[in-house]
């Protein structure tokens, strides 16, 4: 694409194409072959973008110099190495806005590209508009977590996946492509209920799904460590739960039927024990407990009271734990650096 070009190839106009627009952005294979094209407004995309700026920044031909300018159109050309799709998809974000959805993948495969695009580009709102919507599934707070297990067991499936529809390894591959911290101990904790063959080998079915956007499925040798570490943690918090939470568990000093309640404490132990499997959530498992206990008639009220309250702490203790695990800072601290106020 030597010199002047007014024309562009048939099907490489892409969307969008402003007719009123005023440059060209061409996205190129590795062959320099063109594959999409996207006339645009140098104001709109710089305004949003210091990046885009100073990319943008096109000066003007000297007389005798045009033909040494790339135009498309009549407008002069920034060669681009983005996938199209999601540069198509960000142009028309700063432009319009956009809405984040999880009605299936798809969904979070446009969410990828907005922000692994926002994050190469310096579009802050963008980026943080994204963040703040994976968040609300990979939580940083132990009632986004109940929350997010709630409408995990509920949804329908969708496409043959069940929710939230995308796999936690790509979660995971995507915000290491990012620099996105917050998320990662809230991942890694589901990520951990899979068995490390199973992600080793790429065998889930939501691993395996096509698309342009989808981040790698590769476990990296790094995560393979952080991986191991939250899965002997969540092992180890639930035996500790079962054991001395539950099993050997003191009635209060004012229960009113002290054989009774200790029966209860331990079935209960011993019921967890023996549902317990290398899959077993303990924060969603505790969350079960204390509804056990509530429903159990049984049990003197003041041991119920303080059952629940004595897991109720527990469980936002351990969730409060959770970044420390994998040698993360507290959730503060994680909002602080990519959620800032």
């Amino acid at each position: 694409m030597d010199g002047l070009r007014s024309i562009i190839p048939p099907g490489i106009r892409g969307d969008p194409w402003f007719e009123d627009g005023n440059i060209v952005l061409l996205v190129e294979d590795d062959n320099h072959n063109p594959l999409r094209a996207f006339k645009v407004h140098r104001g709109v995309m710089a305004r949003h973008s210091e990046v885009f700026e100073a990319m943008l920044d096109i000066p003007q031909p000297s007389p005798g110099m045009s033909s040494m300018i790339e135009h498309i159109d009549g407008c002069p050309v920034v060669r681009m190495y983005d996938h199209p799709e999601e540069l198509s998809d960000l142009i028309k974000a700063l432009y319009d806005g956009v809405t984040f959805q999880q009605r299936n993948v798809g969904d979070f495969y446009f969410l990828a590209g907005i922000l692994r695009l926002a994050s190469k580009y310096f579009i802050a709102h963008l980026r943080v508009q994204a963040i703040r919507y994976l968040t609300q599934t990979w939580s940083y707070t132990i009632r986004g977590h109940d929350e997010m297990v709630a409408q995990a067991l509920a949804a329908p499936s969708v496409d043959g996946t069940t929710y939230p529809y995308v796999h936690p390894l790509h979660v995971l591959n995507l915000a290491r492509e990012v620099n996105l911290r917050v998320v990662v101990p809230s991942v890694l904790y589901f990520l951990s209920i899979y068995s490390l063959k199973q992600l080793l080998g790429g065998e889930h079915p939501k691993l395996q799904a096509e698309h342009p956007s989808r981040p790698s499925s590769q476990l990296s040798v790094h995560d393979v460590s952080q991986y191991t570490l939250m899965y002997q943690h969540r092992i180890n918090m639930i035996l500790d739960f079962i054991r001395n939470t539950c099993g050997e568990r003191m009635v209060e000093t004012n229960c009113r039927a002290p054989k009774d309640c200790r029966k209860v404490f331990s079935r209960l132990a011993s019921n967890i024990n023996q549902s317990f499997t290398p899959r077993t959530g303990p924060f969603h498992n505790m969350a079960q407990a204390m509804q056990w206990i509530e429903d159990d008639d049984t049990i003197c009220v003041a041991c119920k009271r303080a059952f629940h309250r004595d897991v109720t702490a527990l469980r936002a203790r351990l969730w409060e734990e959770l970044p420390s695990v994998v040698g993360l800072p507290s959730w503060n601290e994680l909002l602080a650096l990519d959620l800032p106020s």
